[in-house]
C-alpha cells in the first residue's frame, strides 16, 4: 500500500494521492506545444532540392503559361555548365585520388602575391559568368589553393571577359568597356589582398564549409616517392577513392548550380530586366549607392546589361550609376550568393558580398570622375 501511494505521489508531481482520482483532470497528461524544430518533415522541406523542384511545380499551379519559358531556361542554363562541372568534377576527383592536392597546395607557398596578381588577370579573360565559375573555384579549394588567390579570380571573373567587352564597347562605348575592365581587375587584387591581410590576422579562420566539395583528404602522395600517383587507376583503394569523389563532388555541384538557376529563371521571368534598370536611374552619389544596392540581388547577365544600361544612359542615368550596377549585378546577383554560400562560411561569405557592393560603389564614383 505504501508503495502504491508513493507512485500515485510521483505520478501527481508530488500532491496527494486523491488528486488521481478518476474523470479529474489535474493529473492527465498535457499537451505538448508544437514545435517547428521538432517537424519530421522539417528537413525535406528546407532543403536545396525542394526549392529546385517546388519552384517549376508553383509556377506551374500558379502561372502555367510561364512553365515551360521558366523550365527551358533553367534547364539550358545548367546545360551551358555542364561541361565546367564535369570537368571540374573529374578534375576534383582524379588530384584527390592521385594524392595531389597537398602537392599543389605547396606550389603556392611563397608565392601568394604572385598568386593573386595572376588570378586576378585570368579572371579578367576567363569566359564565365558569376555561376559558371564556381565548379572551378570548387576545385581551386579542394587542391589548397590560397583563399586569397581564390577571392581574386571570384570577383574578376564574372565581370569581363572578350565577347562581353566587345558587346559592352558596342553599347556603352570603348571607354565605359576599358573602364569595366580595369575595375574587374581591380576589385580582383583589392579583395584578394584584403583577404591575404585578413587570413593573416586570423580574422577568417576554417573559412571552407565542412562536407562542401573543398572538404576532405585524398589517399595521399606515393609512400615510396612521396610524388602524386597520377595513374591511380592500378590502385585499387586510388580508384575507388576516385569514384566517391566523383559521384560527392558532382552531387554537390548539381545540387547547388540546379539552385542558382532556378532562382535565376525566376528572376528573369518575373522581375522585368527593364524595370530593375529603371530603379536606378539619377545621378550622384545616392544614384550610386542605389545602383549597387540594387543590382546586387538582380540578374542582368554581361550580355543584357549593357544595351539596357544605354538606353538609360541616354534618358539622363549617370555613367557612375550604370557602372555600379553592372559591376554589383555580375558579382552578387542572387544566384552568385546561393553558389559561394554553399562552398564558404559566413564570414567569408560576408566578405564576399562587402567586396562586391564596395568595389561596385568605389567603381561608380571614380569612373564618374574620370570619365
Amino acid at each position: 500500500m505504501t508503495d502504491t501511494v508513493n507512485d500515485l505521489r510521483s505520478a501527481g508531481g508530488g500532491g496527494s494521492a486523491s488528486c488521481c482520482a478518476p474523470k479529474t483532470s489535474c493529473c492527465s497528461t498535457p499537451a505538448s506545444k508544437w514545435s517547428w524544430t521538432r517537424f519530421p518533415g522539417r528537413r525535406v522541406l528546407l532543403s536545396t532540392w525542394t526549392i529546385v523542384l517546388g519552384g517549376p511545380l508553383l509556377v506551374l499551379l500558379l502561372d502555367q503559361p510561364q512553365f515551360v519559358p521558366f523550365v527551358s531556361f533553367a534547364i539550358k542554363a545548367f546545360l551551358g555548365t555542364l561541361p565546367y562541372i564535369a570537368f571540374a568534377v573529374a578534375l576534383i576527383a582524379w588530384l584527390k585520388a592521385a594524392g595531389a592536392e597537398a602537392y599543389v597546395a605547396r606550389a603556392f607557398e611563397g608565392r601568394e602575391t604572385q598568386a593573386i596578381v595572376l588570378a586576378a588577370l585570368f579572371g579578367g579573360l576567363a569566359p564565365f559568368c558569376s555561376c559558371e565559375v564556381i565548379p572551378f573555384i570548387a576545385g581551386l579549394l579542394a587542391v589548397g589553393a590560397p583563399l586569397s588567390a581564390i577571392m581574386a579570380f571570384w570577383l574578376s571573373s564574372p565581370l569581363i571577359d572578350p565577347p562581353t567587352l566587345l558587346i559592352t564597347a558596342g553599347a556603352l562605348g570603348w571607354s565605359f568597356a576599358i573602364g569595366k575592365a580595369v575595375f574587374a581587375v581591380a576589385l580582383g587584387l583589392f579583395g584578394g589582398f584584403l583577404v591575404a591581410i585578413l587570413l593573416r590576422t586570423g580574422a577568417l579562420p576554417n573559412p571552407v564549409k565542412i562536407g562542401s566539395s573543398a572538404s576532405g583528404c585524398g589517399c595521399g602522395a606515393s609512400p615510396q616517392t612521396g610524388r602524386p600517383v597520377w595513374q591511380f587507376w592500378r590502385e585499387t583503394e586510388r580508384t575507388a577513392k576516385f569514384g566517391s569523389e566523383l559521384r560527392v563532388n558532382a552531387l554537390f555541384l548539381v545540387k547547388w548550380l540546379a539552385l542558382a538557376y532556378v532562382l535565376e529563371a525566376a528572376l528573369v521571368t518575373y522581375v522585368p530586366a527593364d524595370l530593375i534598370a529603371g530603379v536606378v536611374g539619377g545621378n550622384g552619389l545616392g544614384a550610386i549607392v542605389i545602383s549597387a544596392l540594387v543590382g546586387m540581388p538582380a540578374y542582368l547577365n554581361s550580355y543584357v546589361a549593357p544595351p539596357l544600361l544605354a538606353g538609360l544612359v541616354d534618358q539622363g542615368m549617370s555613367s557612375g550609376a550604370a557602372m555600379a550596377f553592372m559591376i554589383a549585378g555580375a558579382v552578387s546577383s542572387i544566384p552568385a550568393m546561393a553558389a559561394v554560400w554553399s562552398l564558404v562560411k559566413p564570414q567569408v561569405f560576408a566578405t564576399y558580398l562587402g567586396l562586391g557592393f564596395v568595389g561596385a560603389v568605389l567603381s561608380g564614383l571614380i569612373f564618374q570622375l574620370v570619365v
